[in-house]
């Protein structure tokens, strides 16, 4: 999970005339400056095939609410089944699991990169996220635009992530959907409902102090 928002967001190869997804995702970066959203999350695993016996698909779900603001903050609160705290403040990414009792903080220079975070918290237009990504418009569906996002490095934990999008640049582009499929074949789609653009958060929105008595390991 932490490799995902410490991690957030999308892109493909630009092309002449951008079809119907990088269009939308051009005026989702171009318009939405900041917002907040509800979500809810379902990571599959794939089923063990080097067993006797076969094995089903592992699928764990969780919810809570996102906020960001650009260029580079955002906010995860994951709060069931377990309450768990992810936070991009400019400078540095923190991840706090309350059960564990235990803060993970990083760079957030080193964190982000070729991460679905990135399209939200980094990207300001394609051109600037062709740098981490390979981008291609996919066709419309269910009532969306989507594009597809390849990470250019290799070394990377996430295979590609595809955005969906609804709106239009006349009445605003929002995120409806991303589907992530990592190195590893599991999947994560997250789906975000309650879209609001363009708000206007204090200063201490995005800021975080480790709870007194947490464990912090700093990477």
């Amino acid at each position: 999970m932490f490799k995902y928002f410490a991690i957030l967001f999308i892109a493909i190869q630009s092309i002449n005339t951008p079809a119907a997804g990088l269009n939308s995702l051009e005026s989702f970066l171009k318009s939405t400056n900041s917002g907040k959203a509800e979500f809810s999350q379902v990571v599959t695993s794939p089923a063990k095939t080097d067993t006797a016996e076969k094995a089903a698909p592992k699928v764990k779900t969780s919810s809570g609410t996102f906020e960001f603001s650009r260029p580079n903050k955002f906010k995860f609160l994951y709060k069931k089944p377990f309450e768990q705290t992810i936070v991009a403040d400019g400078t540095t990414l923190w991840l706090f699991d309350v059960d564990l009792n235990q803060v993970t903080a990083r760079k957030q220079s080193q964190a982000l990169g070729s991460t679905p975070a990135a399209l939200i918290a980094t990207a300001a237009n394609l051109k600037a996220l062709e740098a981490e990504f390979k981008l291609q418009d996919a066709p419309d569906a269910n009532g969306m635009q989507w594009v597809i996002a390849m990470p250019k490095a290799k070394d990377g934990q996430i295979q590609s992530i595809k955005v969906g999008l609804k709106g239009t640049a006349e009445t605003g582009v929002s995120l409806s959907v991303l589907e992530i499929l990592d190195s590893f074949g599991q999947r994560s789609v997250i789906n975000f409902a309650n879209v609001e653009r363009n708000l206007s958060f204090g200063a201490d929105n995005f800021r975080f102090k480790p709870p007194v008595g947490a464990d912090v390991i700093r990477q």
